[in-house]
């Protein structure tokens, strides 16, 4: 049955295109032949769709549910989605998108600008002066619940609808868009006041004048701009001097990438080799840049100076880019600005805030709808029970107003208060210190989570890499026997000073010869480590950078050579490599100064070993291995040393019977490993290859091939030195942490910038993937063909954890983005590796849309802002990567292991409590508007209210409000046995505290309750039925106070005392507003006397009301626990 599967290919004129980012796409090949594709099917399941356990079945919902098109969608969401259509268009056509070009930027004259460009500022507000008032209103308003309130609360100004007091309607719907104003009236002032702090942020702007201060919102296109040091990069620009010698400089890109090393840029040559700052603007010269991108990995464009002949052309890449949101990390620079505001590669890569609602309050929106049609219903009835007689269309509205009560607006209020009071309790809960709510409206939402979407660096991990293992073949060292590696390096260099040239030489000389005979001299230990020491301290990329104590240029520690080690720290675009260097240094090797051609070393004793590099090779995601040509200047040797990945260096170091099970050992134990080699060169293998090396750069066509087919043959039969591994340390209880999660149902995905080998490591090391299950990982696609099969090939795989590239997603969802889904929503873990930011955010809305299941984002970098703000919820971690993740999300902690808490506790624990506080509301309005119904049939159908002005407010407010509100105390389970037993969680996805089946228990306990208050009332109160308003509220309210009482599952000092002072309020009433206590507007003159209150008829004629209205749900409730217990119970027992 699976051959007869047709694809379903997303079209070209699909939706969901626009989500992916056209200006890559460009890079997939477009002439594929979709014809023979469509042709092709792919295997979706070994047996076919007989297997209803698939979820293949649920998920064309989305797809089906778009046909489904009539007046019920227009009634229930439709009309609100067709505004939003109309609101859209209008937006578009009032404000055209203006099409992004590739510009020709002149140096230091942002006048000779072909077009007008984007101001710089950043603008991060809702609303502006005018927008604010109707915007709030409008948020408010796309509730059916407020605009339901605020439609009957019009309807009281027309004399004849009017049914009680003004105040009885408009105080509460007031007092709820009051509150809300002012919420969101201080979050709008302070994302004004953070704006306006990062807009005002000063730099100095080149001029032909000279130098002035410009503030950051006012830099346009073509401005020459000089950074300082730890200063903010404020737009994006093109790299033109550095202070720094070597033409070089480093940024730091953590609020850009997500990885806190130093990336390294170059300055454009022709500029850094100008004599003097000044000199900038006596040349004619330009940037011509390409059109802006998402893509924060790659850049095109050219340098071009005009006045002098021949004309100078330099080709521009990444490297001589410094992007906005970066921080200068050494040096002061000097760029020119070539993209502002929202052209810039952060902005771009920036969602911006959604509005959140919750589920939870979705669930009751739809609740208050079935109610209005109930309600609707209700009052039909009653005016064709009239005989549709006189005016029956006014007759039938003021039954609609008089049964308005079957929708409490206390609703919202509760609520409301309720999610203020959670997150209370969130920020003052000890065993997560720290944790703050930014986000009040959606903590329930904590307590439904499916997907769980994290980044890896910082987030999982600490980004602090440590050296653990170094290993020879016959021997291994590890952290505890660090001190003998030490001691052979101290007692090799010894011997060096007396004869620093033979002893050198001596070391090589069995290297020269032919590599075949290289193996039979036995090297002794000693020497073994010498040279891989050696080699792991030349084989990198790392700089030593200096501080200097006191306020000068750095060149001037340089100049006098301060190889000082309290000063000295490393930079590198790995953490790996840092590791790395820092190990051989604690040892005894150490990397004390390196320039773009030359390093030095110095040995235990001191001495200073001086390197020229000849060339380097770096990493690269493909090669997975970075080599280095050195020649020592002491003697001339020449050597290349190679690191890096197993997989990669397997096939070009000689035979050896260790490297894969040794590599496979560190691997388990959570190691990044890396395979270290060595060949020396004679000075005319090397000239040779620089020749060929040299011409390989130099062509036009596959330069990329042909410079890696020069270096692959210098790549054979290399000499393995050794193999290391380095752990990057996961954050605290990662791993239990993970546990937990997974054990309460919630599937984990791991979504990073970083590389699919440091990616699966972490996955493995963490235990994000178990140590049974297999990994998928997917093969690099770039069109539809190759995404095809791998899809096939993935499809066999059964429970693997599915490993994919940026890149390939990226193919895979532009064909085949529902099978791809579907495919990876089966696997118990995914990881995506070199996610750019907004691919983190499209993964989120693509769970959203395809599984209908609420998603959560955790992540510590601004590079996860995007994904947090997309996500259903989002969770900040305040780490070394800035605040900026913390503050843009909506719930911010300050350790990945207090997710477990905010989850299993505080987010059961809220949406409980919603889910009993917004039924309980609701029955509360019910029964009352059953009593009017009962006492309005009795009365000949009459539009009379049964209870005046202030007790309908007070029955709402005083009399029951803090008992009912006492309802967000209540836990079912304690927080240790959430916490043992995370299974429970499961049970809260399924949405079942709050449910249409739920409800209408609820509902039928009301119509029961209402019925037998007031016939009750009317049937034992018929001598005296003057007083049947008193009777019937009086036992109404206590019906109401032991119904929250049956409703608790663990009580606190405070429900009782919330009880007792409702009940104390009544009382006291009783006495004071019993003018209130008659029938009708008018009250007939029966005036509550209190002599009758106190005598025993009345008391015990309320208690047998009460009594029957109560006891039989108090003996159903006890029958229930004790033959059908839910989980929880069984737990607390």
């Amino acid at each position: 049955m699976a051959d007869s599967i047709p694809l379903n290919p997303v079209r070209k004129n699909s939706r969901r295109i626009p989500y992916y980012n056209s200006a890559r796409l460009s890079r997939f090949s477009l002439e594929d032949d979709p014809s023979n594709l469509d042709e092709m099917p792919l295997m979706m399941s070994e047996d076919g769709f007989e297997n209803d356990e698939s979820d293949y079945q649920t998920l064309p919902r989305a797809r089906a549910n778009s046909r489904r098109r009539g007046l019920a969608w227009f009634m229930f969401g439709g009309w609100k989605v067709l505004c939003g259509s109309c609101c859209d268009c209008l937006a578009r056509c009032c404000r055209r998108r203006k099409e992004l070009k590739a510009r020709t930027v002149w140096l230091g004259c942002p006048e000779k600008c072909e077009e007008k460009y984007p101001k710089n500022g950043i603008k991060n507000q809702k609303y502006n002066i005018i927008t604010f008032v109707p915007g709030v209103l409008y948020q408010q308003f796309k509730f059916f619940l407020n605009l339901y309130f605020l439609i009957v609360s019009c309807s009281q100004f027309v004399p004849s609808l009017k049914i009680g007091y003004l105040y009885t309607y408009w105080a509460p719907l007031g007092f709820v868009l009051a509150v809300t104003m002012v919420r969101e009236a201080v979050d709008e002032v302070r994302r004004y006041q953070r704006d306006k702090e990062m807009n005002s942020q000063l730099y100095t702007k080149l001029t032909v004048k000279g130098k002035v201060p410009v503030k950051s919102s006012d830099i346009q296109v073509g401005d020459l701009i000089m950074v300082e040091k730890n200063q903010r990069i404020p737009a994006d620009m093109i790299f033109l001097r550095t202070s720094e010698r070597n033409g070089s400089c480093f940024i730091r890109t953590d609020q850009l990438d997500g990885e806190t090393d130093w990336k390294l840029k170059v300055a454009v040559g022709c500029t850094q080799r100008l004599p003097a700052v000044g000199d900038l603007f006596s040349i004619k010269a330009f940037v011509h840049a390409q059109k802006p991108q998402l893509d924060i990995h790659s850049f095109e464009g050219n340098f071009t100076r005009e006045d002098i002949d021949p004309q100078i052309h330099e080709s521009l890449s990444i490297e001589n880019t410094l992007w906005a949101s970066t921080v200068v990390a050494s040096g002061t620079v000097i760029g020119v600005v070539i993209y502002t505001g929202k052209e810039t590669r952060s902005v771009l890569n920036t969602s911006y805030a959604k509005n959140k609602v919750g589920l939870l309050d979705l669930e009751l929106n739809r609740l208050t709808k079935a109610l209005f049609l109930a309600q609707v219903v209700l009052s039909v009835v009653m005016v064709a029970l009239q005989g549709f007689s006189g005016p029956w269309f006014r007759n039938l509205f003021r039954f609609v107003v008089l049964f308005s009560y079957i929708i409490p607006i206390s609703l919202r209020v509760n609520l409301d208060m309720g999610k203020a009071a959670y997150g209370w309790m969130i920020m003052k809960d000890e065993n997560i210190p720290g944790t703050v709510v930014r986000t009040s409206t959606i903590p329930e939402e904590l307590g439904r989570l499916v997907y769980l979407l994290t980044d890896k660096t910082g987030t999982l991990t600490q980004n602090e890499m440590i050296f653990k293992r170094l290993h020879l073949g016959t021997v291994s060292y590890g952290t505890d026997t660090m001190d003998e590696i030490q001691s052979h390096i101290i007692q090799s260099y010894a011997q060096a000073p007396s004869q620093p040239s033979s002893g050198s030489t001596s070391a090589a000389t069995p290297s020269r010869k032919p590599q075949a005979s290289a193996p039979k001299v036995r090297k002794s230990v000693s020497s073994r480590i010498h040279e891989a020491v050696k080699a792991i301290a030349l084989c990198h990329n790392v700089t030593p950078v200096y501080e200097s104590h006191v306020n000068g240029e750095p060149e001037t520690t340089e100049a006098d050579q301060d190889f000082s080690d309290d000063n000295r720290t490393y930079q590198a675009s790995s953490p790996d490599e840092v590791a790395l260097v820092r190990w051989t240094e604690s040892v005894g090797l150490t990397l004390v100064n390196r320039d773009l051609g030359s390093l030095q070393l110095r040995t235990p004793s001191g001495q200073i070993l001086s390197f020229l590099i000849l060339q380097i090779f770096p990493f690269t995601s493909e090669s997975k291995r970075m080599g280095i040509i050195v020649r020592e200047e002491s003697t001339e040797d020449i050597t290349f040393y190679m690191k890096g990945a197993d997989v990669a260096m397997a096939s070009i170091v000689q035979y050896n019977d260790w490297l894969e099970e040794e590599c496979g050992n560190m691997a388990r134990e959570g190691l990044r490993t890396l395979v270290v080699s060595k060949k020396s060169l004679s000075e005319e293998q090397y000239q040779d290859f620089e020749n060929r090396y040299n011409q390989a750069k130099l062509s036009i066509h596959d330069r990329g091939l042909k410079v890696a087919a020069v270096v692959e043959s210098l790549e054979r039969e290399m000499e393995l030195l050794c193999l290391t591994g380095v752990e990057d340390q996961l954050q605290a209880d990662v791993r239990p942490t993970l546990e937990l999660l997974r054990n309460a149902g919630i599937k984990i995905w791991m979504l990073t910038g970083d590389k699919l080998e440091t990616a699966t490591c972490i996955a493995k090391s963490s235990h994000l993937v178990s140590r049974n299950q297999d990994i998928h990982v997917f093969k690099p696609v770039s069109n539809r063909g190759e995404a095809h099969l791998e899809l096939n090939a993935f499809r066999r795989k059964h429970d693997c954890a599915l490993v994919i590239s940026g890149d390939s997603l990226e193919v895979c969802l532009r064909y085949y983005e529902h099978e791809f889904v579907e495919l990876a929503c089966q696997c118990p873990a995914v990881v995506c590796c070199r996610c750019s930011p907004t691919q983190k955010a499209q993964i989120v809305t693509l769970l959203q849309q395809h599984t209908d299941n609420r998603t959560c984002a955790i992540g510590d970098g601004g590079n996860d802002v995007s994904m947090i703000q997309a996500a259903d919820c989002g969770i900040g971690i305040e780490g070394k990567e800035g605040k900026q993740a913390s503050l843009a999300a909506d719930f911010s902690i300050t350790q990945f292991k207090h997710i477990g808490r905010l989850l299993m506790v505080h987010g059961r624990n809220s949406y409980k409590r919603s889910a009993a506080l917004g039924q309980f509301v609701m029955h509360r309005g019910m029964i009352i508007s059953t009593m009017q119904a009962v006492f309005s049939s009795i009365f000949f159908f009459a539009s009379v209210p049964l209870y005046q002005g202030f007790l309908m407010v007070g029955y709402a407010t005083i009399y029951t409000m803090f008992p009912v509100f006492s309802l967000v105390l209540d836990q079912d389970v304690k927080p240790e046995m959430a916490l043992l037993y995370p299974e429970l969680y499961k049970d809260l996805t399924k949405g079942r505290s709050l449910s249409f089946k739920t409800f209408l228990i609820w509902v039928l306990i009301s119509v029961y309750q209402g019925g037998i208050l007031m016939y009750g009332g009317l049937v034992l109160f018929e001598s005296e039925f003057v007083h049947v308003v008193a009777i019937s509220f009086t036992a109404l309210i206590l019906t109401e106070l032991l119904m929250v009482a049956l409703t608790i599952r663990t009580w606190h000092w405070l429900m009782v005392l919330a009880e007792f002072f409702s009940l104390g309020c009544y009382l006291a009433s009783l006495a004071f507003l019993n003018e209130y206590f008659g029938i009708g507007r008018v009250s007939f003159g029966a005036f509550l006397d209190l002599s009758y209150i106190t005598t025993w008829p009345f008391l015990w004629k309320v208690s047998a009301i009460t009594l029957v209205s109560c006891l039989p749900l108090y003996i159903i409730k006890y029958l229930k626990r004790k033959f059908s217990p839910p989980s929880y119970s069984k737990l607390s027992s």
